[in-house]
């Protein structure tokens, strides 16, 4: 179990933003990276030292790549799970391609928190109109209907608010793997990001509160202004599925704050969107941790720095960075992105607070 020396190659399974601050995180170790990716010009390979663009299911151009590494990870979870584990007999994958299976569908993921005993929103697998409606029968309306593969920011989901719902939601989801979930009205939402080591060792921040806008995330306070108790409960409950998962790198869960219970929304096997501010705010960043983690080293202090909010720059509003620049508290994050869409992330911007300082969420 010994750590890989700087100058290897890390391989890193998608090439958007995540990828990108991983392998500048990489370089500053004096590792280097091979970003493996469908995209032609994707921010990851901006950054790093070699770049394969070729689809998942290339099974040679998988296997080159893997035995050009001396370890790969992988950047999102929305990623064919047969090819990575067919290279995962080349190379060693970190996280592990169990983590990948699990969190790649909502369904497993559920039943694998079910089975730490760990509470979530109360569910049902749907795969036909009849499904939906036992579902209904069983969870009461209004519910949220989600596809168990491929969503994020909002994508993949319809809320059944009545049964007229039930077909205009078939059509758009287009799929029979779904998942309905009973409406949680939460107070707010909570994430724990959280690393382990290849020793069993782990590190985690703060909690943090996230504020969403049109279901993608806006802003991240950094730190939760919570209990103590409540603090440690959900460091506690992200320790058990980290561990119950045998995970190696980054890990991130997104919590329900309901005043009376937490419940786990969602976990990310990967360096997440909420963990942003590490880069600035902490000792050790999200991205730094990863890449100790998975290269065997030791696991660096998740200590706070100061206070911090996290916005992220969505679309056109990637285009306010001259003023940012001038904010004296702001630290600038851009990610390469030649064209901004709507709902595209192009960067974002951190401020820094003194120590219970910050604006409230």
């Amino acid at each position: 179990m010994s750590a890989l020396p700087p100058g290897s190659m890390i391989g890193i399974l998608g090439g958007g933003q995540l990828g990108r601050m991983l392998a500048i995180a990489a370089a500053r170790l004096g590792y280097h990276c091979h970003i493996f990716c469908p995209e032609a010009d994707p921010p990851a390979a901006e950054v790093a030292a070699k770049h394969t663009r070729a689809d998942y299911s290339d099974a040679a151009a998988m296997a080159a790549f893997a035995r050009s590494c001396a370890v790969v990870t992988y950047e999102f979870e929305n990623i064919p799970y047969e090819p990575v584990q067919a290279i995962a007999g080349l190379v060693p994958v970190r996280p592990g391609i169990e983590a990948l299976r699990i969190t790649q569908d909502r369904l497993f993921e559920k039943d694998f928190c079910t089975s730490r005993g760990i509470a979530t929103a109360p569910y049902r697998a749907v795969a036909n109109p009849a499904d939906l409606c036992a579902a209904a029968t069983a969870l009461g309306l209004p519910l949220i209907l989600k596809t168990r593969r491929m969503g994020y920011d909002g994508k993949g989901q319809f809320k059944i608010v009545s049964t007229e719902d039930t077909a205009p939601a078939f059509a758009a989801l287009k799929s029979d793997a779904l998942i309905a979930e009973g409406f949680i009205g939460f107070r707010r939402e909570l994430s724990v990001v959280l690393a382990r080591g290849l020793d069993g060792s782990i590190a985690s921040w703060e909690p943090v509160e996230n504020i969403h806008r049109n279901h993608i995330l806006w802003r991240t306070h950094a730190p939760a202004v919570i209990d103590e108790s409540l603090a440690v409960q959900v460091e506690q409950l992200a320790t058990s599925l980290v561990e119950g998962l045998d995970y190696v790198g980054v890990l991130a869960v997104e919590l329900f704050d309901c005043g009376t219970a937490i419940l786990v929304n969602e976990l990310a096997p990967r360096v997440h969107n909420s963990g942003h501010w590490t880069l600035d705010a902490a000792i050790t960043s999200q991205f730094e941790q990863h890449i100790r983690a998975i290269c065997g080293l030791p696991l660096g202090s998740p200590e706070r720095l100061c206070d911090a909010v996290m916005e992220n720059l969505i679309g056109d509003e990637v285009k306010t960075w001259p003023a940012l620049l001038t904010e004296p508290n702001a630290k600038l994050h851009l990610y390469g992105k030649a064209e901004a869409r709507p709902g595209r992330k192009m960067g974002h911007v951190t401020r820094l607070y003194p120590t219970g300082k910050s604006p409230q969420p």
